[in-house]
């Protein structure tokens, strides 16, 4: 009953398999492995972009943050949601990285508004040398908040950027989860949408740690180079990187494995819905619920040997009746049993 976070759930065994293959013998360093050879001919196949420059990183934080840099100038700023990882949770690499700045657009169930979007962009570059000057949109999908912008959304948000000038960002930490719960290809939840850069996550999909940063303008392309080795992320020892990606998008995997994830949410969502005390605050979309309940009722579930976050309170100390913010995410090694015990202990 482990719904902490999808960092924490195993690794897929054929991508530990990769791994222990790559072991074998001599191969060429910093991205020179035959392995990432074929690793960008598959991304570049699966986005149906034959010309994308594909890196590879070891996580999120570098992936977005390097990217970001590419796009972004010093003195500009980054519009990116109130929740946004890179404003919440990368300890401010973002800001380090770029030397920019980062202005948080407010969000409706974790998702930025054109309305809310264009008000910020109109906000900014209108004090000439002294302001900050527009800088890269940056969205999530999914969301912070487990939510997902559909193919509307994320084109009427592009749309707004390149109407000033600005590319757009697009950190996909949950890629898979978002692509499955849409039903859609990849390309058309990214350069058809208007997206210029993706952070491509693996690590919360069944990977050890590997995240693809794919860049749909090869003109960034060698600045992204310069920024990965100059950050201290471009791996020696890079084929264990590339192993871990090319066994991830072998056969389809990564898609299976957020199905996988998706569905033991779904399955969740249906088991709590019954439950008198517990409050969903968004629509479950993906693999992550945030729900409310009594705080007495987080101390049973915990007690009982439930694993989740309780986000806003001390399930053990204070009003029993307060009502608190718990998160539970599944991911793929989640079977219907660890499902199953949880609604039980839930309705016990």
């Amino acid at each position: 009953m482990f719904f902490a976070s999808d960092n924490a759930g195993p690794a897929h065994p054929k991508v530990m398999d990769a791994l222990v293959a790559a072991n074998q013998g001599y191969a060429m360093g910093y991205g020179a492995d035959p392995i990432m050879d074929e690793v960008r001919a598959q991304i570049r196949d699966i986005f149906e972009a034959p010309d994308a420059a594909v890196y590879l990183v070891i996580n999120g934080t570098s992936a977005n943050s390097i990217l970001l840099a590419t796009m972004a100038q010093p003195w500009q700023t980054i519009f990116c949601s109130d929740c946004a990882h890179i404003h919440e949770d990368e300890c401010n690499a973002p800001e380090f990285y770029t030397q920019a700045k980062l202005t948080l657009v407010p969000t409706t169930e974790g998702k930025i508004t054109p309305d809310a979007l264009r008000a910020k962009i109109l906000a900014e570059e209108n004090r000439g040398v002294h302001g900050p000057q527009r800088g890269p949109l940056s969205i999530t999908q999914a969301t912070e908040k487990g939510t997902i912008y559909k193919l509307d959304d994320i084109r009427a948000l592009t749309g707004i950027a390149r109407e000033y000038g600005l590319k757009t960002h697009l950190d996909g930490a949950r890629f898979a989860n978002a692509l499955t719960a849409l039903d859609c290809s990849p390309a058309d939840m990214t350069w058809r949408a208007g997206i210029d850069t993706v952070s491509f996550g693996g690590t919360k999909n069944g990977a050890v740690g590997v995240e693809a940063c794919i860049i749909f303008d090869p003109d960034l392309a060698w600045e992204f180079e310069l920024r990965r080795k100059r950050g201290g992320h471009l791996l020696s020892k890079h084929r264990y990187l590339s192993a871990q990606m090319q066994a991830y998008l072998a056969d389809g995997l990564w898609l299976d494995m957020a199905r996988a994830a998706n569905a033991r949410c779904a399955q969740l969502a249906d088991g709590m819905r019954g439950h008198d005390a517990a409050q969903f605050l968004f629509e479950p979309q993906a693999n992550i619920i945030f729900f409310q309940m009594p705080r007495r009722e987080h101390k049973r579930l915990l007690d009982g040997g439930a694993v989740y976050y309780v986000m806003n309170g001390d399930p053990d100390a204070g009003d029993p009746d307060e009502m608190l913010t718990g998160r539970l995410v599944t991911d793929w090694s989640m079977t219907k049993d660890g499902v199953d015990q949880f609604l039980a202990l839930l309705h016990g």
